[in-house]
């Protein structure tokens, strides 16, 4: 059973620690991890189950059928850290609701909002965000796909890829290049329906951890001018700030993936025995415990004062953000090797819990800002205080 005594930390009020507890048991009642099969067809019962559950009712704020007046980091978080403990597929099924979305909470008109939100938190459509492309993945201002305009509305020219919900979502929040200066400052943010004429998203993609992830392409795809999300030429700050809100919760979905391997391996060291005795007997295995503790304690507060600054002293969190994703992604990796050895061979034998979060955590240290992103991020954000 993961720990659960930092939700009576002060960055927490008690909404938040009852959504914790009511989420974990309906969790244990409802959510099995994933074991193979067909993902797509996992993925769409997933955002059904959750949005019958009312949990993907935190996506979106109260006026389109949300749990909350307005996104709540702390409650994003937690819900990812619980949904990661359980299954890995349900946290990637949450965020994506959450990242598909985020940017029409926060920029988008009200018919826009009214049109989308309320079905992403009922589960009805599932939503997606395009943002990287074959030629730029974390230069995000460097993106080569092109929405010309074109009399009453848009025409968009290009490819996105590694692209999660691509060829199941009902919609793609999308960035391309309109133009208006070189670089971050001409890029525009799009909602594309998924039906659309001329989009191709059938170039699946195959990764360690199996979800839906594609390929888009693009050919003289035509959009209406309503199409637009947010004022134009303003699509890397939008990116930007949505991702702001979520980066935070990749930092909690790793922490619920090493909290798992942590209890994996404590159920492991004492039950395994060792001479006349269990591993956990052993000093070593004693060490590499404490060293999984020391790591999920320090990520875990590292994320929940992200949250806090955010929500409660609504400040913008871009350097406490970053380093919650930096420190949580990175330790959950060390945290999860360290499970694996301590069940030796099972360790990496298929159905085994590790092994599976051996492959779920990796590929956390890349999206929404890689890992060295982060440093640059953390170090240009501590270096302005110091410059004139």
């Amino acid at each position: 059973m993961a720990d659960r005594a930092f939700l009576d930390w002060p960055f927490f009020e008690p909404a938040h620690r009852t959504l914790g507890e009511e989420l974990d048991a309906w969790c244990s009642e409802n959510i099995q991890a994933h074991h193979g099969g067909d993902v797509d067809a996992e993925c769409r019962a997933l955002v059904r189950k959750l949005g019958d559950g009312g949990w993907l009712r935190y996506c979106v704020p109260a006026a389109y059928g949300g749990a909350l007046e307005g996104l709540d980091v702390r409650s994003l978080a937690l819900i990812r850290e619980t949904l990661a403990r359980h299954s890995g597929l349900a946290d990637f099924v949450f965020a994506m609701q959450g990242l598909g979305s985020g940017t029409i909470t926060l920029f988008g008109t009200e018919t826009q909002k009214q049109a989308y939100l309320p079905a992403v938190s009922r589960g009805e459509k599932i939503a997606a965000f395009a943002l990287t492309e074959p030629a730029s993945g974390s230069d995000v201002a460097s993106m080569e796909m092109t929405a010309v305009e074109d009399g009453d509305g848009y025409t968009l020219n290009g490819a996105k890829t590694y692209i999660s919900n691509g060829g199941i979502a009902d919609y793609y929040v999308l960035f391309a290049r309109t133009g208006e200066a070189p670089g971050a400052r001409g890029v525009s943010t799009f909602i594309v329906d998924a039906g659309v004429a001329g989009l191709d998203a059938s170039e699946r993609i195959e990764v360690i951890a199996p979800h839906p992830l594609a390929t888009l392409r693009f050919y003289d795809v035509r959009l209406d001018a309503n199409a637009l999300l947010g004022e134009r030429g303003r699509g890397f700050a939008q990116a930007m700030a949505t991702l702001d809100i979520f980066r935070t919760t990749v930092g909690a979905a790793a922490l619920g993936f090493a909290r798992r391997a942590l209890d994996e391996a404590t159920e492991r060291a004492l039950t395994r025995r060792l001479g006349d005795g269990v591993l956990a007997d052993n000093a070593v295995t004693q060490a590499s415990l404490a060293e999984m503790v020391l790591d999920i304690d320090t990520s875990a507060l590292l994320i929940y004062r992200a949250g806090w600054l955010r929500d409660v002293k609504q400040v913008r969190n871009t350097r406490e953000a970053a380093l919650a994703k930096l420190h949580a992604t990175d330790s959950a990796q060390h945290v999860i090797d360290k499970a694996v050895q301590l069940f030796g061979g099972m360790g990496v034998t298929v159905g085994v819990a590790v092994e599976a979060l051996y492959r779920e955590v990796r590929a956390l240290r890349i999206y929404e800002g890689a890992s060295e992103v982060q440093r640059v991020v953390i170090a240009r954000e501590h270096l302005k205080a110091f410059r004139p």
